[in-house]
């Protein structure tokens, strides 16, 4: 049998990568004993010391010699505790595993006793246990981490890649937990301050900012035995990486396969192909249907029903998006055009910084006395209501297409550019999918049948879903030979080519397959998305009245920031940034 030292060291292997690994496992273990603050410090990236102090319940002096013992603090007493794990540590392993590969102190008093213990362990071996004068709870120091071995300490990176992992890691348990108190100190400097009791919106503007929580939306669904609540990000916080994605199960930072396939298929109609959106997920469920013993850090987690868990997930977040905006972020739903207004003189240059620097939409005096809108009060300009919860701006006027393409927009906070072939596809959308809910869409006849012919394979596509065609407003016949009569097009989609759009359809339903949308929604929602390819073309010269109808009806929508495809139908450059980048700010 293996002496116990070559054990631990084994076992620090599996369960102690690096400096950021200890954190994890020293903070799960002062949230376990109930802690409601927890301090973080570290000196070189943490290889010359880790310490987390706490005001839990901490320990006597039996508890504390025996927490260094291998499995001596297990959270698991029999076999079928395993299958219901309720808290962050349970293997009992994590603190032997650290004291064999470092110099360790540990330093406790629970609150009822009058004096605490300090215990100082050596790359494994017991160095001295001593009374100790100290605050009620825990404070463990970590010093010198793979001092005695070498082999693992050389594959340690850069101290500032270790602090950084160190503080993303921490970043993580924050925003697990904003219920407790955090700070954290790297080489004597405070980088972060965290109060405790906050709310997970008070964390996230934390270590985040306002301005990026304004671009989330909160979670709340519950079914059967599956809870989820946090905060799903709009389509313009998606970017190129997951690393702004958090999921935590039953208060535990973990992740699970099926649950980023969820957050692909609820985000899959607004949001390009290779970007991902925030999502800071909570999913609740009865410990005995999440199995935690996985991974042997417990990175990964498996579910017992991971079906029902992807459902929710799907649900919660598309019931996130669709919801109004928080009553304290709501602004009055107003929308404003303006005509474009011609460069104004030199000479009068105040008015070019009102321009520039406007935030609330002043109008600056025309200088050529060309005809205009009648001046009106910026803070009650008179407008069109529009939905509060989807509106991107409070006013909007038109300047103009730069590019022959491209639809340039004046708003409260700074210029838009919006792609008009884009915006007209998530318009007609968003129409035919309301069609779809509400009842048969309405259908337009067309004044002479048009027989088209298609490919073999498009044609077989196209001929499994003709009922669900008929239910969405197209009537279609089966010719034979790959031919089909077309008589009739979806009201909003009228203006379109049978053979186009039928084409894009069947090609659309090849590509995805019977396996992959296997539920008649999701095949419904693949037909509109081709089907609405069919809208403003990329080069259409538009009028300015012609854009002012497109900005209004794109700003009803539930998603007004991309195509249906994912594709961005508005690009934002603020005022701020404009003023920065000409050296006015």
């Amino acid at each position: 049998m293996l002496p116990d030292h070559v054990i631990n060291k084994i076992a620090a292997g599996e369960v102690i990568e690096r400096p950021a690994s200890v954190m994890k496992e020293l903070v799960e273990n002062a949230i376990d004993a109930g802690a409601t603050q927890v301090d973080v410090e570290v000196v070189q990236g943490g290889m010359q010391l880790i310490a987390v102090s706490d005001n839990g319940s901490g320990m006597n002096r039996d508890d504390a010699l025996l927490s260094i013992e291998r499995h001596a603090t297990s959270k698991i007493r029999t076999a079928e505790q395993v299958e219901a794990i309720s808290t962050l540590g349970f293997r009992g392993e994590a603190l032997s595993s650290i004291a064999a590969v470092s110099r360790f102190t540990l330093i406790t008093r629970p609150a009822e006793e009058l004096s605490g213990t300090q215990i100082q362990v050596s790359g494994g071996k017991m160095q001295d246990v001593l009374d100790a004068g100290c605050p009620p709870g825990t404070r463990m120091e970590i010093r010198n981490l793979f001092f005695n071995v070498p082999a693992r300490r050389k594959f340690l990176r850069t101290e500032a890649t270790e602090l950084a992992q160190i503080r993303q890691l921490f970043a993580v348990y924050a925003l697990a937990h904003p219920e407790t108190g955090l700070t954290f100190t790297s080489d004597g400097r405070e980088v972060y301050n965290l109060p405790g009791g906050s709310a997970l919106a008070d964390r996230i503007t934390a270590l985040y900012s306002p301005s990026f929580l304004s671009n989330l939306r909160p979670l709340d669904y519950e079914v059967d035995a599956v809870k989820i609540t946090g905060f799903a990000g709009l389509p313009q916080t998606g970017r190129s990486d997951r690393s702004d994605q958090y999921v935590f199960i039953n208060g535990r930072p973990a992740s699970a396969p099926v649950i980023y396939h969820a957050l692909n298929e609820a985000y899959h109609a607004v949001l390009a192909r290779g970007r991902y959106p925030s999502a800071f997920l909570f999913i609740e469920s009865p410990p005995a249907l999440v199995d935690v013993n996985v991974h042997p850090a417990k990175k990964e987690v498996r579910f017992r029903h991971p079906n029902a868990v992807r459902d929710a997930v799907i649900a919660a977040v598309q019931k996130a998006l669709a919801l109004e905006a928080p009553e304290a972020e709501r602004r009055e739903p107003v929308f404003k055009f303006d005509a474009p207004r011609p460069a104004p003189r030199v000479e009068k240059q105040h008015e070019l910084d009102m321009a520039v620097q406007r935030h609330k939409g002043a109008e600056a005096q025309r200088n050529d006395g060309s005809k205009s809108l009648p001046p009106s009060d910026p803070e009650k300009p008179k407008a069109q209501s529009l939905k509060p919860s989807t509106s991107p701006w409070k006013w909007c006027r038109v300047l103009g297409q730069a590019g022959g393409l491209y639809a340039v927009l004046e708003t409260e906070e700074g210029i838009v550019l919006m792609d008009p072939q884009a915006a007209h596809e998530r318009v007609l959308f968003e129409k035919f999918m309301h069609d779809l809910t509400v009842g048969k869409p309405s259908r337009q006849g067309l004044l002479t049948p048009e027989t088209i012919e298609l490919m073999p394979a498009d044609a077989d596509a196209l001929r499994r879903q003709l009922p669900v065609l008929d239910e969405m407003g197209f009537g279609i016949s089966d010719f034979g030979q790959d031919t089909f009569i077309v008589d009739a097009l979806p009201v909003h989609l009228q203006n379109g080519s049978p053979i186009v759009i039928l084409s894009g359809i069947a090609r659309a339903l090849e590509k995805s397959g019977a396996a992959s949308r296997a539920t008649r929604e999701a095949l419904r929602e693949t037909v509109a998305q081709a089907a609405c390819r069919t809208s403003i073309k990329a080069k259409d010269s538009l009028s300015t009245a012609a854009i002012e109808r497109l900005v209004e009806d794109l700003a009803k929508t539930e998603m007004p920031y991309t195509c249906p495809h994912g594709r961005p139908t508005l690009i934002f450059t603020s005022f701020t940034e404009l003023n920065r980048k000409f050296g006015r700010s």
